[in-house]
């Protein structure tokens, strides 16, 4: 397990309801998330143009600018997600996964309801996120546009790009 922080949210409060799932601020150093954040870069690369992939990897989530959380069902990932500072007010989501052992088990929705609870803890007024355009990704977004999220352009240092979605909530 990865050597984790402060920050749990056990079973069964605002941020989630299933039995069990532990979510921590994660360091990176453990092996389970970075097996399972290669298998989120290995899908991201499958599924979109080098030049439009997004995804970030174990270095680039260490930045200081970057949470990063996983959650934990026992001794086993389910999930994790990290909120990246844009400015003081606008946060953007980054490396939203369930494992592929915790798929459709709510997993998603649990770390997405931290991440907001989190995000309006800290004062921001919005979250945006970036998610790919082909069908590969309409799960992920249809599971933002359920928790208040809407398409929207570019924002940060992004641009129009065919291979990409972007959407924002307000808080």
């Amino acid at each position: 397990m990865s050597s984790n922080t402060d920050q749990s949210a056990p079973a069964g409060t605002a941020t989630g309801s299933m039995p069990g799932l532990r979510i921590v601020v994660d360091d990176l150093s453990g092996p389970e998330i970075a097996a399972l954040l290669t298998e989120h870069l290995t899908d991201m690369a499958a599924h979109s143009p080098a030049e439009s992939m997004h995804a970030l990897d174990l270095n680039a989530l260490r930045r200081p600018e970057i949470t990063f959380w996983s959650g934990w069902d026992g001794d086993t990932l389910a999930g994790c997600a990290a909120l990246k500072q844009l400015d003081p007010e606008h946060a953007e989501i980054k490396s939203m996964r369930t494992a592929a052992t915790h798929k459709r088990r709510g997993i998603a929705s649990i770390m997405l309801r931290h991440l907001l609870a989190e995000a309006t803890a800290r004062g921001y007024r919005r979250v945006s996120l970036e998610t790919g355009a082909p069908e590969f990704f309409v799960p992920a977004q249809k599971l933002y546009a359920a928790h208040g999220f809407e398409f929207c352009g570019p924002f940060g240092d992004y641009e129009l790009d065919p291979f990409s979605v972007f959407m924002t909530r307000t808080l």
